[in-house]
């Protein structure tokens, strides 16, 4: 561009750059791998999405995380928690709330609840259709959800009756399409008539396939043990916040906890094992992946305690 170009364009170029600026604002601390579905006025929402099997060179096609998210007299612990590494891992927050849990007191017990884990499953998506941002279509992303969509996972690959087929959704040939369906009951998103669509090929085209499953983004990415503090360091930071010791500065959750689910946390979680390799590109992608049912503690006290995060 010549100097006389830049003369030109001076006003339409600043008015470019005004436009960056809003984007860059508006989208800070947005990592644009994730999709999240967008609501109406009313509080509706509606989307088809594609789960994708597990990225190329890993097993599974979710990642199971569990994290804490609560306020203290001493700033905000939002933290992942080690027994998502491992079930007897130990765990700072965990030892706090057995303790107050035991303590008898109805007080202490409601600490408890508010301080318990969060359960979050992340897995590659494929963006069908989405209505509010159309050009989301046909990409990949990652996609955060909790135990109601993953219960409708375990349900179309574990059915309970004979009758019901069951459908590997996260298989590109012999998959589903996830219509994901969204209503704001008592003032949180609600996901029951969510459904699993009939069971149907993303496309007739293997090489399009192909591309698609080596655009995913890594899952086991977020249980690599880089993601996660040591014991003591997490005990420090808890002690702070709890008012032992000296005050923090001031920290607030992310939009990643206003979870959109029901962000309950669990006990008592069983290991989800992982198929063996296979060979061949189908092959691989075609392989079932094993869905073991867990035990997880459901409390709407957890979910209460998120909602105040909103409205605080």
């Amino acid at each position: 561009m010549s100097f006389a170009d830049l003369k030109r364009k001076s006003q339409s170029n600043f008015d470019f750059l005004q436009k960056e600026l809003e984007k860059s604002s508006s989208n800070k601390n947005v990592d644009e791998r994730f999709w999240k579905p967008e609501v109406d006025a009313s509080g509706n929402g509606y989307a088809v999405i594609r789960f994708l099997p597990a990225p190329e060179g890993e097993t599974l096609p979710w990642a199971k995380l569990y994290s804490h998210a609560f306020q203290g007299p001493g700033g905000w612990y939002i933290e992942n928690s080690r027994t998502t590494l491992d079930r007897n891992e130990k765990d700072p927050v965990g030892e706090v709330n057995r303790r107050l849990w035991n303590s008898g007191s109805d007080e202490d017990k409601e600490t408890a609840r508010k301080q318990k884990r969060k359960l979050q499953y992340y897995s590659n998506i494929y963006v069908v259709k989405d209505p509010k941002h159309p050009e989301n279509e046909g990409k990949v992303f990652l996609y955060k959800y909790g135990k109601k969509i993953h219960d409708k996972i375990i349900a179309a690959m574990q059915p309970e009756f004979q009758d019901e087929e069951k459908v590997n959704v996260f298989d590109l040939w012999e998959g589903a399409n996830f219509k994901l369906k969204i209503k704001k009951v008592a003032g949180y998103w609600n996901y029951d008539s969510s459904e699993f669509d009939s069971v149907s090929a993303l496309s007739a085209d293997d090489d399009q396939l192909e591309a698609t499953w080596k655009s995913e983004h890594s899952l086991a990415a977020f249980t690599a043990p880089d993601q996660f503090k040591s014991y003591e360091d997490l005990e420090k930071r808890l002690n702070l916040v709890l008012g032992i010791g000296s005050r923090p500065a001031p920290r607030v959750p992310d939009e990643s906890f206003e979870d959109e689910s029901e962000g309950r946390g669990s006990f008592n979680d069983a290991d989800i094992m992982a198929p063996p390799a296979q060979s061949s590109f189908r092959q691989q992608m075609s392989a079932p992946s094993p869905v073991k049912q867990e035990a997880v503690v459901e409390d709407d006290d957890a979910l209460s305690y998120f909602a105040s995060l909103a409205e605080e």
